[in-house]
C-alpha cells in the first residue's frame, strides 16, 4: 500500500516520506470512522497523532507538532465519551453546540493565537507562525467539540481543512495537503450525517 501511494504521489510530481504516507492512511480512516460515529476511529486518531508529530517536527511546524499531543489525549477522551459518557454511561449523542460556548471559543481563539504566534516567532525558527497558530487553535476547539459530539465541529473543520490544504502545499507536504482535501470532503459529509441525528434528537427531547 505504501509503495502504491508513493507511485501515485510521484505521478503528480510530488514527494512524500513513509511517515507522511502512514499518516495519510491512518488519518483518512480516523476521520471517516468519526463521520460514521464509530468509536474505533479514536484508535486510529491516536496512531495518526504520533505519526504526524514526527512529520511536522521535520518541517518546523512546531505549533502543529504540539497539536498532535493534544490530539493524542483528546482521542483517548473522545473514545471514553463516545463509549461511556452521558448520564447513563452508555455513550453520548449528537447535539447542537450550546450557544454560551461561542463567545468562549471566540475569546480563546483570538488570545491564544496571538500569544502562541508571538512566542513561536520570538523564540523558535518556526514557519508561518501566526497562520500555523490560528489553525492550531481552531483545531484544538474543533477536536474538543468532536469528542463531545457537537454538530458544529464539522463547520469548524471545513474552514480549517480548507486553510490547511493551502498551507501544506506551500510547505511541500503534498500528500498531507491531499489528505486535508479528503478531510474537507469528509467534514462536509460528516456535517450532513450528524445534522440528521442532531435534529432527530432535538425533536425527541
Amino acid at each position: 500500500m505504501i509503495n502504491w501511494l508513493n507511485k501515485l504521489v510521484s505521478l503528480g510530481g510530488f514527494t512524500a516520506t513513509p511517515l507522511e504516507i502512514l499518516g495519510f492512511l491512518t488519518g483518512a480512516i480516523y476521520v471517516y470512522l468519526n463521520t460514521r460515529q464509530n468509536v474505533l476511529g479514536w484508535f486510529f486518531g491516536i496512531i495518526n497523532a504520533v505519526l504526524y508529530a514526527a512529520v511536522f517536527w521535520q518541517v518546523r511546524l512546531y505549533a502543529d507538532m504540539g497539536l498532535q499531543g493534544y490530539y493524542f489525549l483528546t482521542s483517548i477522551y473522545g473514545w471514553w465519551m463516545w463509549k461511556f459518557g452521558g448520564k447513563n454511561h452508555d455513550g453520548i449523542e449528537v447535539t447542537f453546540t450550546p450557544k454560551h460556548l461561542y463567545p468562549i471559543f471566540g475569546a480563546l481563539f483570538v488570545i491564544i493565537t496571538l500569544l502562541w504566534g508571538f512566542l513561536l516567532g520570538r523564540f523558535t525558527n518556526a514557519s508561518l507562525t501566526y497562520a500555523d497558530s490560528a489553525l492550531t487553535v481552531a483545531s484544538l476547539i474543533g477536536q474538543w467539540m468532536l469528542a463531545r459530539k457537537y454538530l458544529e465541529n464539522w463547520i469548524l473543520w471545513i474552514i480549517a481543512d480548507a486553510c490547511y490544504v493551502v498551507m501544506y502545499f506551500y510547505k511541500s507536504l503534498h500528500l498531507t495537503a491531499i489528505l486535508y482535501a479528503v478531510f474537507l470532503i469528509l467534514a462536509m459529509i460528516g456535517y450532513v450525517q450528524w445534522r440528521r441525528d442532531a435534529v432527530r434528537g432535538s425533536e425527541v427531547a
